[in-house]
């Protein structure tokens, strides 16, 4: 058999033969027209399913309820470690550089590349209900000036920094645990 057919995944249950890729199609097609707007009910009927069984799938999945949430920050050193964090929380948006990415950043493309780049980034976060800002003041005063919503500040250091911080990982989590188990629309940091 050729290196580039592959064969699909199937499973026996007693006289049924089920396919994975079926099941993955699926629920993909479910979880598309969920989050698309259409109620439980509404794609229920549509793919001849019962309401309780989107239900279902969708609990299955779940990893948390409430606000958007988004995470922004640089110059960090352990950039890897709090966005594994913040996808274990759920977290529906992260942007996070070391200090040669961020210079990359400003380096690798033309100043209306860059400019549209940041007005896509500054839409993207003004769609979230709580941006954490990781990084000096300068971006937190630059943050509430663009963004409506609730804003939380983490300091790595004066401004300019220069080199990549360590973001201690605990605090981190004790502002995720807060955030996202508090019932209060109004967090303060």
């Amino acid at each position: 058999m050729p290196e580039e057919m592959v064969r699909e995944e199937m499973i026996r249950i007693g006289e049924k033969i089920i396919s994975m890729r079926k099941i993955r199609d699926g629920i993909q097609k479910i979880l598309k027209l969920r989050s698309s707007g259409l109620s439980q009910q509404e794609v229920a009927n549509l793919l001849h399913l019962d309401r309780t069984f989107i239900s279902r799938l969708e609990s299955i999945g779940e990893i948390r309820k409430g606000k958007k949430i988004a995470v922004f920050g640089f110059p960090l050193q352990n950039k890897e470690e709090i966005k594994k964090i913040s996808e274990d929380y759920g977290v529906d948006f992260v942007w996070l550089m070391n200090e040669e990415e961020r210079w990359n950043l400003v380096r690798d493309r033309s100043a209306l590349d860059f400019f549209n780049q940041v007005m896509e980034l500054i839409a993207e976060l003004q769609s979230h209900d709580v941006v954490i800002i990781i990084g000096s003041r300068r971006w937190l005063k630059i943050a509430e000036a663009l963004l409506t919503g609730e804003i939380i500040f983490l300091e790595l250091g004066k401004s300019p920094i220069k080199g990549d911080r360590l973001l201690n990982p605990n605090t981190f989590k004790e502002i995720m645990d807060t955030l996202i188990t508090s019932k209060d629309p109004n967090i303060k940091s």
